[in-house]
Order: C-alpha cells, then structure tokens, then sequence
C-alpha cells in the first residue's frame, strides 16, 4: 500500500502544482495583470467610441498608408484586420489585396461589426468577411490568412495568451502577426499609459507563445510596427 502511495505522490503533486499554477495564471489576467510580463491590460474601448477611430487627425497622427508599405501587402493575400472597429483599416485593406484577396475583419462587439457591415455595403466592397469573435478566440479559419493585423488592439485583450494561440493556428506557413502599438518608451505620445506599449513587453508576451519577433519598424510618427513570425 506504502509503495502504491509512493508511486502516486508524485504525480499528484506535478498536477496539483500546475492546477495551481494555471490558477494563478487565469487570476492574474482577470484582475487586468499579464501573468508574464506584469503589464496592466488596458480596458476596451466601446463601441460609444467608434467616433474616435474616424477622426481627421488619426490620418496624420498615425500615418495608415505608410504602416501598409511597410508592411508589403500583395494583390491576391488574405489578412485579418483584428479588432477592425468601425473598418478604418478595413477598407485600407481591402483596396490593398483587391478583388482576388481577402480580409477578415474581425471585432469583439455585435456593434462594431453593424458598423462595419453598413460601411461595406454603403462602399459596394465585395472582399471583406465580417467575423464576431469573443474574449479568446478572433473565430478565423485554421492556416487561412498570410497576415494578422492589430492596430491598437493588443494591449486590450482580456485573455492574450489564448488569443495568441488562435490567431497562430490561423496563419498559413510564412504567415506575420503585426502588431501596431503607440511607443510606450515614448513619454510625448499622448495616450494614456497603459493603452502604450513597449518592444520590450511585445516580444517578451508575444515569443511566449511561439512566435519570434522578427522586425521593429519605426516608420510611424507615434507607434511601433512589431512584426512576429511563428517560430519554425
């Protein structure tokens, strides 16, 4: 009895330790604290906001055309527009890839996703695909897309670890998670701190779970381009 006792201890003690462990690590990203780099997550922004995402300056203050020359975005590609809003980069998108490519343009609010439906008929655009995703999972296709973008909308993410795992499932091979996200390094930039991040937090977060980072691009007046590629 003893030896059986014995023989089961271990393996009840690895499993009570990562039951705990996943615990704790489901406790601290509730409570709005990455359980690996400790960042606070920022709060969503609603769709009572949607104002904000078309406003005048955001052309200037953001520069989306050059963020998508940077990017080299082919006729014919299939992206993920992640937390498309009311479709500011959508639609950017769409004329990018053109009629034989694709974007899914993803959103976490019914709202948003009215919002951008009424913008794409009222633009006659026939290559988008509206997708309502949900806290951990953007709901695209598995190896569907050859890029992932999320323009401002990393740092939101209420469980990002499971969002990172979705969205690598969904890259085809070569694919690029990009991330655009205002320069926390960079005390100027005029957003609320916690909506800012920094290289140091997006490698440390997004290598975690199987990507590399594979350029920094600073082309941008007030945000990093981080472009991740899946590790190999």
């Amino acid at each position: 009895m003893r030896s059986d006792r014995a023989r089961l201890r271990g393996p009840l003690t690895a499993l009570f330790a990562w039951t705990a462990l996943s615990m704790a690590v489901a406790a601290q990203t509730a409570s709005g604290v990455h359980p690996i780099s400790g960042r606070r997550i920022a709060p969503v922004m609603g769709y009572q906001g949607a104002d904000w995402l078309e406003r005048p300056e955001r052309f200037e203050e953001e520069d989306p055309e050059t963020a998508l020359n940077v990017l080299k975005i082919r006729a014919g590609d299939a992206v993920a527009d992640i937390g498309a809003g009311s479709g500011y980069m959508t639609v950017r998108l769409s004329r990018r890839v053109g009629p034989t490519g694709r974007v899914y343009a993803n959103d976490l609010q019914p709202q948003m996703i009215e919002m951008l439906k009424q913008r794409i008929a009222k633009a006659k655009i026939t290559n988008v695909v509206t997708v309502e995703g949900t806290t951990d999972d953007p709901k695209l296709p598995e190896a569907s897309v050859d890029l992932e973008l999320l323009v401002d909308v990393y740092h939101e993410f209420r469980q990002p670890q499971e969002m990172l795992r979705h969205l690598k499932t969904a890259l085809k091979p070569k694919g690029r998670l990009v991330l655009l996200e205002y320069r926390k390094e960079d005390p100027t930039v005029p957003i609320r701190f916690e909506h800012k991040m920094s290289v140091a937090e997006a490698k440390l977060e997004v290598e975690a779970e199987g990507f590399t980072l594979s350029n920094v691009d600073e082309s941008l007046p007030r945000q990093h381009i981080l472009i991740f590629t899946v590790k190999p």
